[in-house]
């Protein structure tokens, strides 16, 4: 796993630190046969992302104990702190059951009420993506940034999770925005949130996810120089479960077709 090339704040070295004790859980157990268990909410749960998040948790809690923490298995401990972990010790665990390499690991710092920091750590996939407030954006230890693309007949529009938006008054404006595009993909996960950073795609769009899923994206996409809200144009936050993802330059022409009460 590449590191910073710079010196990196105390935050950004334990975040680091914990995403390699989750890949040092994970990377072995993939393609395992493990055992799958169904939770509350219908999604499944495996031993790599019980044991991945008690390793992060280990890490973080060492090296900043009056830290809060809000882990995907363990959820919501210290809220209130003004620091608090939010971490999806293995995002994407669906395809880690099914054998695909397409998950990671998230952890993300939100510091009173706004995303600060974000670590996205693809161990099978091969890619490690982090970025600090003011710090830029950084993927496999070279800085990335968004791209330049303007108009919509250009772009590359990359879409996840889209079973809320199907059902919704605004599909017909979605099919509107898919029709406007140069290309469309669906590459889901953290895979199109580290593309896009790095200048390969220019949207994403994205219903039913949550906070923990996408945090630490939202940092790395704005300090590659992009825009990361909702679909109504809000800022990300505890209660975030739509994305639209940007360039910037294409934010406001995709949310007005996407037009979730966008603003």
């Amino acid at each position: 796993m590449t590191t910073p090339t710079s010196h990196p704040s105390p935050q950004l070295a334990a975040a680091l630190e914990a995403a390699r004790a989750a890949d040092a859980v994970i990377r072995p157990l993939f393609r395992n046969n493990l055992a799958v268990e169904i939770k509350a909410d219908r999604s499944p749960v495996t031993e790599a992302d019980r044991r991945a998040e008690a390793a992060i948790r280990e890490v973080l809690s060492r090296h900043f104990p009056d830290y809060g923490f809000y882990g995907e298995e363990t959820g919501q401990h210290a809220m209130d702190a003004d620091n608090v972990w939010l971490v999806d010790p293995l995002d994407g665990t669906k395809s880690f059951v099914r054998d695909t390499p397409f998950f990671s690991t998230q952890i993300a710092l939100m510091r009173k009420g706004r995303l600060v920091l974000g670590v996205s750590s693809a161990c099978a996939y091969g890619e490690l993506a982090w970025a600090e407030e003011g710090g830029g954006a950084w993927l496999d230890g070279k800085p990335i940034h968004v791209s330049r693309t303007a108009q919509l007949q250009d772009a590359i529009l990359s879409t996840g999770n889209l079973k809320t938006l199907a059902g919704a008054p605004q599909w017909a404006n979605f099919g509107q925005l898919v029709r406007g595009v140069n290309r469309l993909r669906g590459y889901g996960d953290f895979v199109h949130y580290h593309l896009l950073a790095r200048g390969a795609l220019d949207v994403v769009v994205e219903s039913d996810v949550n906070i923990l899923d996408i945090a630490a994206l939202a940092v790395i996409v704005r300090e590659a120089g992009g825009r990361f809200t909702d679909l109504s144009g809000g800022e990300v936050g505890l209660e975030t479960t739509t994305v639209l993802a940007s360039n910037g330059l294409l934010h406001d022409a995709t949310g007005t077709l996407v037009d979730y009460s966008y603003r």
